[in-house]
């Protein structure tokens, strides 16, 4: 397999998985939405006996949430090493952002404007 076929089936992967985390993320969406309303009605102190109990049950909602962004970020990581190494022009990085880029977007060769 070419170089180049072995690029765009690293891109074409990268956007299936994409296309996977979106479908992750929204579903995520509306559970958060579930876990939101339920907490809004039973997370209060009336529901338990010292304020400590109600900050472990808050801490521990929270640190499911946490976890599965820090999972996300992790895959996100992963999926930027593929496309920095398929975009990459093999010149020396300067460490200013994606592949050397300094913010002004992908430079396609049309530097006279």
């Amino acid at each position: 397999m070419s170089r180049e076929k072995a690029f765009l089936q690293m891109l074409e992967s990268t956007a299936t998985i994409q296309w996977n985390i979106a479908m992750i993320l929204e579903a995520k969406a509306v559970e958060a939405e579930k876990v939101k309303q339920w907490t809004q009605h039973h997370i209060h102190a009336r529901s338990f006996d010292s304020h400590e109990e109600q900050l472990k049950e808050s801490l521990s909602i929270h640190e499911v949430i946490v976890e599965m962004v820090e999972g996300l970020t992790k895959l996100e990581n992963g999926l930027y090493s593929n496309l920095k190494a398929v975009l990459g022009s093999g010149e020396e990085e300067s460490g200013e952002g994606f592949g050397g880029m300094s913010g002004d977007g992908f430079n396609f060769g049309d530097d006279s404007k």
